[in-house]
Parts: C-alpha cells; sequence; structure tokens
C-alpha cells in the first residue's frame, strides 16, 4: 500500500505517489513480484488508571470494549482503499489485533498479511487508529481526555527490500534480549484468569501462592497479573512482554462457556508439550475426578515455557509438585544449555 522506503528515504520530486509535474497518482505495481507481505503496527491509548481497570475487569457501560475495538480495527482494515484514497485494494488473508496494557496505556498492536504486488503498511495502520478511536469512543464518558498516540509501523516483510524493523523497535526489542535473565536465575511471569478477581470482588488465592513458590525456585517473578477470562488473551501478551523464561497461568481451563485460557495459550503457541499437561491432570486425578475436565496446555512460545494450571488450590499445588523436579532443567533445555539425559 505504500512504497517501501529508501535507506536514506526518498526526496521530494522522488515520492512515487507524485508524477513528474507534482499530481497525485496511483503507483502502477504490476511490474512488482508477486510475495508475501506482513506489516506490524501499534499505538497506544493513553488514559487513566481507572478507565484501564475497568476495561481489564470488562465493567465499562458500553458493552465489551477490547472485542469492539478488535472487531472495528479489523473492518478498518478491509476497508483501507476506500478511507485512503491511492491505496490499492488488497485480498487481505490475516488481520491480527492484540491489545495489551501499562499503568497509563492501552497499547493496540495489529498485524497484517497479504499475498500480491504491494505491501500492506497501510492496512495494519488504519487497523491500529480505527481501533485506538473505538477504544476511544468506548471509554470517554469515563475519561473524555483520552488520547491516542503513537500510531506507527513496527516492522514489515516482503517485497525486494525485505525485512524492515522501525529502528527505535529494534534497540527496544535488543535492550529487552539483553536485560532477560537467563534459565535457572531467569524470570517467571504469575497470570491470573478470574473475571471476579479483575474486579476487585473475589480474592485470588492462587496468583500468591504460585508467586512466591517460583520465587523459592531461584526465578525473578513479575505478578500476578489479574485479568477477566474474557481478556486473557491481552493477558497473555502481557505476560509475554520481553520474554520471560515461564509463563504460568491459573484459571479458565474447564469447561465453563466463559473458560478460554486453552484457546488463549493454543494461539501463542509454537510448540506444545503434551506430556506436561497430561502428568498434571494425572497427578490431580488421583484425589479428584473432576481434575480430568481441565483443557489446560504446555508449551513454548519462543524461548518462553507456558503451563496452564487449574484456578483451584489444589490445582495450583498438583501443577506445581510435577514442574518441581523438572522445572531446572527444562529451562535450561528450552534456552539452549540444557543436556538430553539418556
Amino acid at each position: 500500500m505504500i512504497d517501501e522506503p529508501t535507506t536514506n528515504g526518498p526526496t521530494a520530486n522522488e515520492l512515487t505517489h507524485l508524477d513528474g509535474e507534482g499530481r497525485a497518482r496511483m503507483v502502477d505495481v504490476s511490474a512488482k513480484a508477486t510475495t508475501t507481505r506482513i506489516a506490524v503496527a501499534g499505538g497506544e491509548l493513553q488514559t487513566t488508571a481507572e478507565v484501564i481497570a475497568l476495561v481489564r475487569a470488562d465493567g465499562m457501560p458500553k458493552a465489551d470494549v477490547l472485542s469492539t475495538a478488535r472487531i472495528a480495527g479489523i473492518a478498518g482494515a478491509k476497508r483501507t482503499s476506500e478511507l485512503i484514497p491511492l491505496c490499492h485494494q488488497l485480498s487481505l488473508s490475516s488481520v491480527k489485533i492484540e491489545f495489551g496494557f501499562t499503568e497509563s496505556t492501552i497499547t493496540v498492536e495489529a498485524t497484517a498479511k497479504t499475498t500480491g504486488q504491494t505491501g500492506v503498511e497501510m492496512e495494519a495502520l488504519t487497523a491500529v487508529a480505527v481501533a485506538g478511536l473505538t477504544l476511544h469512543d468506548m471509554v470517554k464518558a469515563v475519561d473524555p481526555a483520552a488520547t491516542m498516540n503513537g500510531v506507527r509501523l513496527l516492522t514489515k516483510e516482503g517485497g525486494k527490500r525485505g525485512h524492515w524493523v522501525r529502528p527505535d523497535a529494534a534497540e527496544a526489542e535488543a535492550q529487552a534480549r539483553a536485560e532477560t535473565p537467563t534459565a535457572g536465575t531467569g524470570s517467571a511471569v504469575v497470570l491470573v484468569a478470574s473475571t471476579g478477581g479483575a474486579r476487585g470482588t473475589r480474592e485470588d488465592t492462587t496468583g500468591p501462592v504460585l508467586a512466591k513458590w517460583l520465587t523459592s525456585q531461584g526465578l525473578s517473578v513479575r505478578g500476578p497479573l489479574v485479568y477477566a477470562d474474557a481478556d486473557i488473551a491481552a493477558g497473555l501478551a502481557d505476560a509475554l512482554t520481553g520474554a520471560p523464561a515461564l509463563v504460568v497461568t491459573t484459571g479458565g481451563t474447564g469447561t465453563s462457556p466463559t473458560d478460554q485460557t486453552p484457546e488463549a495459550t493454543r494461539a501463542v503457541l509454537d510448540r506444545e508439550l503434551p506430556g506436561l499437561a497430561e502428568a498434571m491432570r494425572r497427578k490431580g486425578s488421583e484425589k479428584t475426578p473432576y481434575a480430568s475436565l481441565s483443557r489446560g496446555l504446555a508449551g513454548l512460545s519462543g524461548r518462553t515455557v507456558v503451563v496452564n494450571l487449574p484456578g483451584s488450590p489444589g490445582g495450583v499445588r498438583d501443577g506445581m509438585s510435577v514442574l518441581e523436579p523438572i522445572l531446572e532443567h527444562l529451562l535450561a533445555q528450552v534456552a539452549g544449555g540444557g543436556m538430553h539425559d539418556a
């Protein structure tokens, strides 16, 4: 949709959307190669801590905020050529929108993908902008001063220039990798799926126990992060920030219509560890037949081990007992430093 920048950027008379007389035109891309094109864009809604707490707990008066913003962003990406006059119409193969939280922002990241003769950057940027504006519309009753900031292209793939990473994003990624501790003295994140816990109407009895245990295993622990069941995908994105060695979730693994942790986890896994999940179910079944109903997963997201535990104190204890004798070896292997014992 926009032409790839040169190393130093085009000069005024090299802008491809202008003809030799300086008039706007649509670029003829018929001579370009058909390749897979991927673009990732980001932005953030600056708002108040009250709004962030309400969104995370699904407590805003205007329905499900994140789901509505996600649908709006996808729809915006699909209509980019109608909004930006010189953009080509593209057949999008995928648009994915993810949200995250800081103390003062809701972050938005959109990934757009197509196979064609021109890039998909504008679709990703439009998805972020429309999702962010929808967030603004949804929260303005509580925070009319909210602002949508920093809509920018982060990375892109495809075309003759191949892979491009925004310079500040590349530096941040390198710094995050440098600051991520190695396995054995690594980092862990505890993530709790609990709508009542996120709203503050129910005490979380599992997250603090897990955090204390992981600390005793020599890990630096962030959390517990508590997300509503409907927002557990955003919670996983938050937990995976910085590529920790381990993410352990509790809750949302059963058969209730609101239990979505396994689905959200499967979406971020590169490889599953089915034996580990089954070992936890067997351990729990020694005490209660209901343990067999857990749909929890275990696997790898990049070099992060992700493990789902049930939301009950007993299920967490069973999970810890299975993990304890293998945890150090598992994290070392995933980090590339472990031995394959006979």
